[in-house]
């Protein structure tokens, strides 16, 4: 940002800060609006045969049997009392908690009686929830947007308390909030007016607002702390602006664009959901930067010498942070060993890794939710897979009014029926009709009594499409056991051979559906990982003139990347820290190592462009990395410290897809903020000598 411009907006502060205030209560409605439109769905992969075959279920009604419903607000005695008068056996009631029941009729033809207790239990003052996969997702996406303002509250208090311990004074901490609160603010309605338009995830409010508000509050702490340092040093209001501007401005302008550049590689992973996350990320942090360069400093110009209203502390010197940066420099062998110990034992763990996204939502709420616990015994009763069955898919070059249609769908039915781990197959050839006689019934509706057209409607869709017919296959094993992907996929590499030419048929489901979006995102995640490294190389390489530091912020950024993997590994995966043992979801472990790289881009730029400064005056490079560490190190290590606890805030979630971002980024910024750059980067820094910046113009003294 140019002096000249700086210094405008320092002399027109009150109109920058009324035109913000403007912004952010007329935008409030929609921030509020966010979670309206956002969408569970999107973790597919748009090209797989699994999306056409799931997409062609929207015109089939799903099979007609009693729902299996959790009631809840009453005991299971009263629950069993009120079924008896709709003729409900009490074994159709399993107790699960005092006041929660599983209702699971065992009779398949009750489904009007089941509707007609739904609504008396409601009567009751029960409340009834269907165990189906759709209202998990559901449960599931509640639960993610709860999370935005109950981790809001928790970590606000909190991040006061840690900018008065970085800032030392009252005054100084409502800068950073100011402008990061009306950043995530503004990023929040964006969303909301995009949101109609393209498909955006329910995890993306947390996402956005938790990163819009750790960046906001690190690049203001990185920037008004500049302009105190410079208050102290004797300068005039206006000219401490306009100087940390320049200098902390720019390091945090090359920082912002770095991180939405990398967020942005998300778009290649394929799909809406990646996409969606990609842009909401972007948007966030270019608000933010927005925040940063027009706000912050109108409302550093307005606060001026009062910054420092209500100290509590002030330290002239760098204490502690001049004692780190003295050993780093003087014993920089020392440093070195220390971080890559700290580091390569858990790099090690890091390719052990997998990633899925489970196919039984239940099992992302936690165990102790009754949803999750009626869908668990849901499966003991009726066979773990009878949850989420697959759907096979097929279109004919005949028509449903055609025996050789049903004849094909006949052998298709004979052949699937035999095969390992098939538990049940139901098709419209079982209902006891010849292919011809189901080919005239369905040809003559009128003929055809109003049971067996209702059967009928389960597996076709004359109206929509008279070509299209699914038998649904259930597997003996759960959605997520790898036997059912197993079966689906042995039963999509046949049906070629079962059935005529010119069919078009696959699986459809959920569990095809996910093993599809996790297959595309493992395979994808590479392609993302080498695209955001190379933004991270340019925008090093062009933030400090140096090649070399470019490559080695990448490089040990990859190492932190792989700690953080093994970290999860060892965590999530085997389930230690009251985690169930099970891999890391693919939908958010990739966008984990993208922040990972972005954020750190934050503090490299703001430490290289430190040590830079003494070395443009002719410092050797052991003092120039002296004074780097002296007078960021604390500043990096608080910012690092404030995304901790943004993101420890989301384990108020009950949901372990946000624990697992929170103690995952946690991970990466504290071994980012205190070994990286603490230990690594300047020791490598003084041991490189005059080559430490090369090919940069200015030259380095030893």
């Amino acid at each position: 940002m140019g002096r000249r411009w700086i210094r405008f907006i320092v002399r027109r502060k009150w109109l920058v800060v009324i035109a913000w205030c403007l912004i952010v209560v007329g935008t409030l409605p929609l921030a509020l609006q966010v979670t309206k439109h956002l969408s569970s769905s999107g973790f597919d992969n748009p090209r797989s045969q699994a999306v056409w075959a799931t997409n062609q279920l929207n015109n089939i009604n799903p099979p007609a049997s009693p729902s299996a419903l959790l009631v809840s607000g009453i005991s299971t005695q009263k629950a069993i009392a009120i079924g008896s008068r709709f003729g409900f056996s009490p074994s159709d009631f399993h107790a699960l908690t005092p006041d929660h029941t599983l209702f699971l009729p065992q009779v398949t033809d009750t489904l009007a009686k089941s509707t007609a207790l739904s609504n008396a239990l409601t009567r009751q003052k029960a409340t009834t929830v269907s165990t189906d996969q759709a209202s998990v997702g559901a449960k599931v996406a509640a639960d993610s947007s709860k999370t935005l303002g109950l981790s809001g509250i928790l970590a606000l208090p909190f991040l006061a308390i840690l900018l008065l311990i970085v800032f030392g004074s009252v005054a100084a901490i409502s800068l950073p909030l100011l402008v990061a609160l009306a950043g995530s603010e503004v990023a929040l309605a964006v969303v909301t007016l995009i949101e109609t338009h393209i498909t955006l995830s329910v995890f993306l409010t947390d996402i956005v607002s938790f990163l819009a508000l750790g960046v906001g509050i690190d690049y203001a702490l990185f920037i008004s702390t500049r302009f105190r340092q410079n208050l102290d040093n004797g300068e005039d209001v206006e000219t401490a602006v306009v100087d940390s501007m320049a200098h902390a401005g720019r390091s945090v302008f090359y920082s912002g664009i770095a991180v939405a550049l990398a967020v942005s590689t998300l778009t290649l992973g394929g799909n809406a959901y990646w996409r969606g996350l990609a842009l909401g990320g972007a948007i966030a942090v270019l608000c933010v930067l927005l925040a940063t360069h027009s706000l912050l400093p109108s409302l550093m110009a307005i606060f001026g010498r009062h910054t420092h209203w209500g100290r509590v502390f002030h330290r002239k010197n760098y204490g502690f942070w001049r004692g780190i940066g003295q050993r780093v420099s003087h014993k920089p062998r020392t440093a070195l060993l220390i971080g890559l110990v700290l580091l390569l034992p858990l790099a090690l763990f890091g390719p052990r890794i997998q990633m899925r996204t489970p196919a039984n939502l239940a099992s992302m709420l936690p165990t102790t939710d009754p949803l999750r616990q009626a869908v668990s015994l849901q499966q003991k009763i009726q066979g773990s897979g009878s949850i989420a069955p697959l759907a096979v898919v097929m279109v004919f070059p005949t028509t449903v009014s055609d025996p050789a249609t049903w004849q094909a769908v006949a052998r298709v039915t004979d052949k699937i029926t035999p095969l390992a781990n098939v538990q049940k197959v139901s098709s419209a050839t079982q209902l006891g009709l010849s292919p011809t006689t189901l080919a005239q019934l369905i040809a003559y509706p009128r003929h055809a009594p109003a049971s067996l057209r209702a059967a009928l409607a389960n597996f076709i869709s004359p109206q929509h499409d008279p070509h299209l017919v699914v038998v649904y296959v259930t597997a003996k094993s759960g959605p997520d056991h790898a036997s059912s992907n197993i079966l689906a996929h042995t039963i999509d590499r046949h049906l070629a051979q079962w059935l005529p030419a010119h069919t078009r048929a696959a699986t459809g489901g959920l569990v095809p559906l996910l093993q599809s979006f996790n297959q595309l995102t493992s395979s994808r995640l590479p392609l993302i990982l080498i695209a955001v490294a190379l933004v991270a190389l340019v925008v090093l390489a062009v933030a400090t003139g140096s090649i070399l530091q470019a490559l080695l912020g990448v490089l040990l950024d990859g190492l932190v990347a792989l700690a953080t993997a093994g970290f999860l590994y060892l965590v999530v995966q085997t389930g230690h820290l009251g985690f169930a043992p099970a891999p890391p979801d693919s939908s958010i472990t990739p966008l984990i190592f993208v922040l990972l790289f972005g954020l750190s881009m934050d503090y490299e730029v703001i430490l290289l462009h430190r040590i830079q400064e003494p070395l443009q005056s002719g410092q050797p490079i052991k003092n120039a990395v002296l004074s780097g560490v002296s007078t960021t190190g604390s500043m990096i290590t608080g910012a690092g410290m404030i995304m901790v606890v943004v993101f420890l805030a989301l384990l108020v979630s009950p949901l372990e897809v946000m624990k697992t971002i929170a103690i995952g980024l946690t991970f990466a910024v504290l071994m980012d903020t205190w070994v990286v750059r603490t230990l690594l980067v300047p020791s490598i820094t003084v041991l490189l000598g005059r080559f430490a910046y090369w090919p940069w113009g200015q030259r380095v003294h030893s």
